[in-house]
C-alpha cells in the first residue's frame, strides 16, 4: 500500500465509525482507535486542546467528560468543527463547540454528572491538526461528588473497560509527572487490559510541575514501567495560562524550550512535546488500522452475510 493509501485509512474509519453511530451500532464491531484513559486531573483535556490549537472541551471541577468524545481530526485549509448530531452545521467559534458538548452531555445525562456510555462525535477541520481520531473517556475518579451515583467510581471504570478490553483498541494512558507513577490509574487500568503493554502509549504531563530536585527521566527513558511503545512527556498550560487566555501557540514555543534546555531531558528533547506526540499517534493509528483491516473485513462480510440470511428468513 503506497503512502497516499496510509493516508486514506483513518478518513475511511471515520466513515465506519460515523455510520455505526448513527445506526447506534458502536460496540458490536471493533474498530481500530485510540482511547485517551487518565485520573480526573491528569491534563487530557490540555493534550486534545493542544493538538487543535483551541480550547473546546468544557473544563471544571469534578468529571467534565461524562459521555466518550470520539474526536476526529482532520487535516485542511480552513478551520471549523461539525457535530454528527448537528448535521450541516458548522461551527467556527470553538466557544460555541464547547456549549455544545455541554448541552449534548446534559440531554443525556442530566445536569446532575451523571455518565453515559453514547458517544458524542465530534469531527475538527484545521491546517493545525494531522489525521487523528482519539476517543476522550471520563477521568477515572475516587469520589462522587454532588448528586452523583455513589458507584461513579465502578461505572466510568465499566465505560473504559467496553473501549480498553477490545484488542483493536490502542490505549493513551495519560499521568502527570507530580504523582507516583506507580499509582497512576491509567497505566494501572491498562496493565490490566494489555498485560504485556503492546497497545499501551505512556503521555507524561505536569513535568514542570515537579517537586525541585526530581525528574521523570526513567519514566520517559522507559525505564521504569517498560511499554513497548514507549512514553512522550507534554507540558500543558496551567489553569492560569488558560484563564489568562494564553495562547496555545505560545505554549506549545514554550514547551519546546522546557525540554531542549532541563538537563535532565535534554538529549530528549527530540522525542518530546505536544507536535511529536500528535505526529506518532498519527503514524501508530495509520499502522494499527492498516494491521487490523483485514480481520475487519472479514468480520463486516460475515456480519453481512448474517443480515442477509436473516433478512431471507423473514420474506
Amino acid at each position: 500500500m503506497g503512502n497516499r493509501g496510509m493516508e486514506d485509512l483513518i478518513p475511511l474509519i471515520n466513515k465506519l465509525q460515523d455510520a455505526f453511530s448513527s445506526i447506534g451500532q458502536s460496540c458490536h464491531l471493533d474498530l481500530p482507535q485510540i482511547a485517551v484513559v487518565g485520573g480526573q486531573s491528569a491534563g487530557k483535556s490540555s493534550v486534545l486542546e493542544n493538538f487543535v490549537g483551541r480550547d473546546f472541551l468544557p473544563r471544571g471541577s469534578g468529571i467534565v467528560t461524562r459521555r466518550p468524545l470520539i474526536l476526529q481530526l482532520v487535516n485542511s485549509k480552513a478551520e471549523y468543527a461539525e457535530f454528527l448530531h448537528c448535521k450541516g452545521r458548522k461551527f467556527v467559534d470553538f466557544e460555541e463547540v464547547r456549549m455544545e458538548i455541554e448541552a449534548e452531555t446534559d440531554r443525556l445525562t442530566g445536569s446532575n454528572k451523571g455518565i453515559s456510555p453514547i458517544p458524542i462525535n465530534l469531527r475538527v477541520y484545521s491546517p493545525n491538526v494531522l489525521n487523528l481520531t482519539l476517543i476522550d473517556l471520563p477521568g477515572m475518579t475516587k469520589v462522587a461528588v454532588g448528586d452523583q451515583p455513589q458507584d461513579i467510581e465502578h461505572q466510568i471504570r465499566d465505560m473504559l473497560m467496553q473501549f480498553i478490553t477490545k484488542e483493536s483498541c490502542l490505549i493513551l494512558a495519560v499521568t502527570p509527572a507530580n504523582m507516583d507513577l506507580a499509582n497512576s490509574d491509567a497505566l494501572k487500568i491498562a496493565k490490566e487490559v494489555d498485560p504485556q503493554g503492546l497497545r499501551t502509549m505512556g503521555v507524561i504531563t505536569k513535568l514542570d510541575l515537579m517537586d525541585e530536585g526530581t525528574d521523570a527521566r526513567d519514566i520517559l527513558e522507559n525505564k521504569l514501567l517498560p511499554l513497548r511503545r514507549g512514553y512522550i512527556g507534554v507540558v500543558n498550560r496551567s489553569q492560569k495560562d488558560i484563564d489568562g487566555k494564553k495562547d496555545i501557540r505560545a505554549a506549545l514555543a514554550a514547551e519546546r524550550k522546557f525540554f531542549l534546555s532541563h538537563p535532565a531531558y535534554r538529549h530528549l528533547a527530540e522525542r518530546m512535546g505536544t507536535p511529536h506526540l500528535q505526529k506518532t499517534l498519527n503514524q501508530q493509528l495509520t499502522n494499527h488500522i492498516r494491521d487490523t483491516l483485514p480481520g475487519l473485513r472479514s468480520k463486516l462480510q460475515n456480519q453481512l452475510l448474517s443480515l442477509e440470511k436473516e433478512v431471507e428468513e423473514y420474506k
